[in-house]
């Protein structure tokens, strides 16, 4: 919930969403449109979808271990190296190093790094520098004097990877199909109706739904994924 999400967003989510599913299981025997509901508003739609699916084969590969899953996190959609290695440090005080973009930002200013720096060499850089047996209030100290401290604009450090535009673009289209799919199918007719589009944009936006595993299309209408 918190990639490329602000905190004060996640928090209201993140609380409801624990309350509706306290664990591994219950999120793994849920439909794919209650979580979908559950997740409209957070966006990047997609995030919800990957976290099911990983949810599913973690309970069906991994015996609901959690923490397996995740030191095999290549098998899990969704899941990368950052994610990996941030789950086993903040659960299991692993003594392993994850970078964020607050702690990226750090490593660049007090070591009076390039901006170019690769992921690889900041990992590195990281590494040197976590103190043993003490991961989890390493990387707590680290996250916060980032996020409330050496921000991005006192440091003028941005993000790797910033947003693009929502209004207009296809995340917002796809966003109004979701909600829509939610209540009830819709032809292509209906969406284009609907939504104002062209045709052929509407189709590629559709097709990588599809592949994307968010819809289905049976005979002329289209329908979310269970």
């Amino acid at each position: 919930m918190l990639q490329q999400t602000q905190v004060k967003r996640v928090v209201l989510y993140y609380e409801k969403w624990i309350e509706k599913w306290s664990t591994v299981d219950a999120l793994a025997s849920a439909s794919r449109p209650e979580v979908l509901q559950m997740w409209m508003g957070l966006g990047y739609n997609r995030r919800a979808v990957h976290l099911h699916t990983t949810a599913r084969k973690i309970v069906d590969q991994f015996d609901s271990d959690v923490i397996r899953g995740m030191k095999q996190y290549k098998d899990l959609p969704g899941i990368g190296r950052y994610t990996s290695q941030a789950v086993q440090i903040f659960s299991t005080n692993a003594d392993l190093v994850t970078v964020d973009t607050n702690i990226r930002r750090i490593l660049i200013r007090e070591f009076d790094l390039p901006i170019q720096i690769s992921e690889k060499d900041l990992w590195q850089v990281a590494e040197h520098c976590l103190p043993a047996g003490k991961s989890r209030d390493w990387h707590n100290a680290l996250m916060d004097y980032g996020a409330l401290h050496l921000t991005a604009r006192k440091t003028g450090i941005k993000p790797r990877t910033q947003q693009s535009r929502f209004e207009g673009s296809d995340r917002q289209v796809r966003a109004q199909i979701l909600r829509c799919l939610l209540q009830k199918s819709m032809s292509v007719s209906e969406m284009e109706r609907t939504f104002h589009l062209e045709r052929e944009r509407l189709r590629l936006i559709l097709e990588k739904m599809m592949h994307e595993n968010f819809i289905v299309k049976r005979n002329t209408t289209y329908h979310l994924k269970e």
